[in-house]
């Protein structure tokens, strides 16, 4: 006779019990910010109890912590299911909508808790605050007039109106041009926690946009046999670690190139000096120095996240408009000697995508929510083969197979991807073809992890890993110029 489930055995007191113990031992876990751990346990309970509300949001709460929306969006919804009066639920839902940029949704979600608490002064705001952004997009689409192309924000900037102050003393453009001079003592200027001037600042932001609608979504790099290339993932605003990088590795050259593979801002409260940073060795190095487009490239996340307010802070927000148009035409992938992909996300929800129809791809544009430029930008590998729903509610989730099925159709060796944060700063999966990379050590100052970069060669292409710790920076907060509405997920 077969063994009795044990599950089924149990009394529901005995069910109940231990799936409050193990609720209790997941609180503790995100209360320390351990929030894997806190969302496996949420799970057992569940897996208990599966039809309590308080689970379900509880593990909400975890998976919006480590921005998984989508599976955020699905247990707040179960919660709501269960008990359509629960209050967190259609807060942890709201959440969840935001984060994926679907302002309607969360607005309605909002004015429940609203009706449902009048007078909780929280719940207003952020219900003002959210439908003061859905009218702005309502406004926006409806001066849209397809047959009346409006100016770009480059069009509308004037350098030449522009003066330099007789007091300023920081790093100047060489007849408007970035030379390695310049780098240096931008690098140093920005590490005393000084500002370009902002005329060198547009100057810079429009040769950028000037390069970049000139290149192709998929850019193929030739590395000499003997050369060294190195590979970077999310840096995320941390401009000190960006400083040690190239401290560790020495700083980018013709003899030294590098790949940064997306996320340059957001979260980190020195995205400007990154962005201006790596902008500046583009410029300078425009054959050795390459970027890649991430998910945080991208208005809607850059509003949330910080860099839209650190950028009005320290300059304007006609200076983040102009950003976001640069952003719109950065490289979405690349392939190094023609057997390395690299791209910030991952792959794709069908076989049979070949690097042609990548280089065909169009951009100049915000990333759409569904299509080969978001899958690049958002998706992520999963262990078990096929595909799977996106834990963020964007792209897709992509197993090993896929994986080999892309290389092998492609002639590629392996694919370097960045997007998630790492412990030891990169992961190797799917059997070697697939590797994580993330670059912003000490996530947000709260994760503890490790950044890495990826050095390889041209002759043999093999990845090797150099890890760091974070290092110390000024007293300014990850999200300090967020907006207030991300006080939702921390």
């Amino acid at each position: 006779m077969p063994d009795q489930d044990h599950t089924s055995s149990k009394s529901d007191e005995d069910r109940k019990a231990e799936a409050e113990a193990f609720k209790t031992q997941a609180n503790e876990r995100f209360t320390a910010e351990c929030y894997e751990e806190a969302i496996d346990l949420y799970t057992k309970a569940i897996e208990l109890c599966p039809n309590s509300h308080v689970y379900h949001a509880n593990r909400s709460a975890a998976h919006l912590r480590l921005e998984n929306f989508g599976y955020a969006l699905t247990d707040a919804s179960r919660a709501i299911e269960l008990d359509k009066t629960y209050v967190k639920g259609y807060y942890r839902r709201a959440a969840s909508y935001m984060g994926m940029g679907k302002w309607k949704q969360a607005e309605r979600d909002f004015e429940s808790v609203v009706k449902a608490r009048p007078r909780d002064k929280d719940a207003r705001e952020k219900y003002n605050k959210c439908r003061t952004i859905v009218n702005r997009l309502r406004f926006e689409r409806a001066i849209a007039v397809d047959d009346e192309p409006q100016k770009t924000v480059a069009e509308l900037i004037n350098i030449e109106s522009m003066t330099i102050e007789d007091d300023y003393a920081g790093p100047s453009l060489q007849d408007g041009k970035v030379t390695p001079e310049f780098m240096v003592e931008l690098m140093a200027w920005f590490k005393d926690q000084k500002l370009l001037h902002t005329k060198y600042a547009f100057k810079i932001l429009l040769d950028m946009k000037e390069y970049l609608v000139k290149q192709p979504s998929l850019v193929d790099v030739s590395i000499p046999a003997e050369s060294k290339f190195t590979v970077c993932g999310d840096v995320h605003g941390q401009y000190y670690d960006l400083l040690n990088i190239f401290k560790l590795n020495g700083v980018p050259s013709e003899t030294n190139p590098y790949l940064f593979n997306g996320d340059f801002v957001d979260r980190g409260s020195f995205s400007v000096e990154c962005i201006l940073t790596l902008f500046g060795f583009k410029l300078l190095y425009p054959n050795h120095f390459f970027m890649s487009r991430g998910n945080h490239e991208s208005e809607t996340m850059n509003q949330m996240y910080g860099f839209v307010g650190e950028v009005s802070a320290k300059y304007s927000s006609r200076m983040a408009e102009l950003f976001t148009e640069v952003y719109n035409w950065l490289p979405l992938c690349h392939v190094l000697n023609g057997r390395v992909f690299v791209t910030h996300g991952g792959l794709f929800s069908r076989d049979g995508v070949t690097l042609d129809e990548l280089r065909a791809v169009e951009r100049g544009r915000q990333p759409p929510e569904e299509g080969l430029m978001c899958e690049l930008l958002w998706s992520d590998p999963q262990p078990q083969p096929g595909r799977g729903p996106s834990k963020r509610g964007v792209g897709c989730q992509f197993g090993p197979d896929v994986t080999a099925e892309f290389c092998g159709t492609n002639g590629l060796d392996y694919v370097i991807r960045s997007h998630e944060v790492k412990a030891e700063g990169y992961e190797v999966s799917h059997g070697g073809k697939c590797i994580t990379v993330f670059s912003a050590p000490n996530y947000c100052d709260t994760m503890n992890n490790k950044g890495a970069f990826i050095t390889l060669t041209g002759g043999d292409m093999t990845p090797k890993y150099t890890t760091y710790e974070a290092v110390p920076h000024p007293n300014v907060k990850p999200m300090a110029y967020a907006n207030s509405l991300m006080s939702m997920f921390v």
